[in-house]
């Protein structure tokens, strides 16, 4: 049996697979949305999922939700509401929880935003990705400027005071004063959390097939380091590579990732990490993934998982450190044997120490900012035995 307070964080990823339109650049587990909507039918199945789930995590109150997509603002609030009142009757919620819900500009309207509020969703993230009518129409987005900051105002004006702009940088053609134009509208909307990253082309994408000309690399090192220096001086702290925050305002279901807690994940494709005490009280890690296609985990009939499997001895520190070492403060020292149930690699972190990639303190695990900037090579030096690292969990990250 597991004691909960000897186990790690506990959140909920909720993934809703549906969008009106897939963008060029988007890797994610998304899908053209069908005639009709099947809420009653997806929530139903959901709530079945997170039964087959929950029952490893007996005692272990819910610290976040957050429910990602996809599109999951095509869902109406009547439908969040039943789920979150259902899974309220079922697991405990932190009494300060934080619930997120993803939101895009296209499918924004006032009383929608109110709404959700109601259902009990506390803060929202909406993928603004660009301002600049031509980026938008380049990347594929079914909103337009305006359209874009009538999300924002409208989500201040249903109430929400925690809520998240995502922003991109590095596209197509875009210049120095374009990116930080981009960036100063974003910040003029008031969030509390801004989300800003560079366009990466990933596999399996239609940039991927048909590849943009995007900045050269001195331009977006430029480009970056203005950003930053601009957010700064608006009051945005960087607190992970491509996270800003207001003060008090941290993602608080991202920063469970990153210090490497444990998250349900139900819904197409989803995928969730979950650590229990053993007879001998050792900790075993196991993550597992839900079936991908919306069609087949809608017919699933309670068969949702298509993979579960323990992370072995010699992965646990790569999988550790490739979340710790995202954050521009890292974590204390002591969380690595706590999450990951083994002694901490003294030596390869003294190494990386000397050789400037570590911050030098015995009481924490932090980037240096050159080790920040070469974050995939420093990790290179905690791959296990195998020599194969594991991917990092994208479900729900902003």
């Amino acid at each position: 049996m597991s004691s909960p307070a000897a186990l790690p964080p506990l959140s909920l990823y909720v993934h809703v697979p549906w969008c009106v339109r897939k963008c060029p650049y988007c890797d994610f587990n998304s899908h053209l949305q069908p005639a009709e909507l099947p809420e009653d039918a997806y929530i139903t199945a959901l709530l079945d999922d997170f039964d087959r789930d929950s029952e490893g995590v007996a005692g272990r109150p819910l610290q976040s939700i957050f429910i990602g997509g996809g599109t999951p603002s095509l869902f109406s609030a009547a439908a969040y509401e039943r789920l979150l009142s259902a899974l309220a009757a079922r697991v405990h919620f932190a009494d300060d929880v934080e619930i997120t819900l993803e939101a895009n500009p296209g499918t924004a309207e006032q009383q929608r935003f109110r709404d959700y509020r109601s259902a009990g969703i506390n803060r929202l993230s909406i993928g603004i990705q660009s301002f600049d009518p031509g980026q938008l129409q380049t990347l594929g987005r079914i909103h337009g400027r305006e359209e874009g900051l009538r999300a924002a105002a409208l989500a201040v004006a249903a109430g929400f005071d925690n809520f998240n702009l995502d922003l991109m940088f590095g596209l197509p053609g875009q210049g120095l004063q374009e990116a930080l134009a981009d960036l100063q509208t974003a910040i003029d909307c008031g969030p509390s959390h801004l989300s800003w990253y560079q366009l990466t082309i990933e596999p399996n994408t239609e940039y991927f097939r048909r590849p943009p000309l995007l900045p050269a690399d001195d331009l977006i090192a430029d480009l970056q380091e203005a950003g930053m220096a601009l957010l700064e001086e608006r009051g945005f702290r960087r607190y992970e590579i491509s996270a800003f925050s207001q003060n008090g305002r941290r993602a608080r279901h991202n920063l469970n990732y990153w210090e490497f807690g444990d998250y349900l994940g139900i819904g197409a494709g989803a995928h969730g990490k979950l650590s229990t005490l053993r007879g001998d009280g050792s900790l075993a890690i196991t993550r597992t993934r839900k079936t991908r296609m919306p069609r087949q985990y809608l017919a699933a009939a309670g068969l949702y998982l298509v993979e579960r499997a323990e992370v072995p001895d010699s992965e646990r520190p790569f999988e550790f450190m490739m979340n710790a070492l995202r954050l521009v403060e890292g974590v204390p020292a002591a969380l690595f044997a706590e999450r990951t149930g083994l002694p901490l690699p003294d030596a390869v972190i003294h190494q990386l120490q000397v050789e400037g990639w570590l911050q030098p303190d015995a009481a924490r695990l932090c980037p240096t900012p050159p080790g920040l900037d070469h974050l995939n090579g420093l990790l290179l030096q905690f791959l296990g035995e195998s020599g194969e690292g594991a991917a990092a969990p994208t479900s729900g990250l902003e």
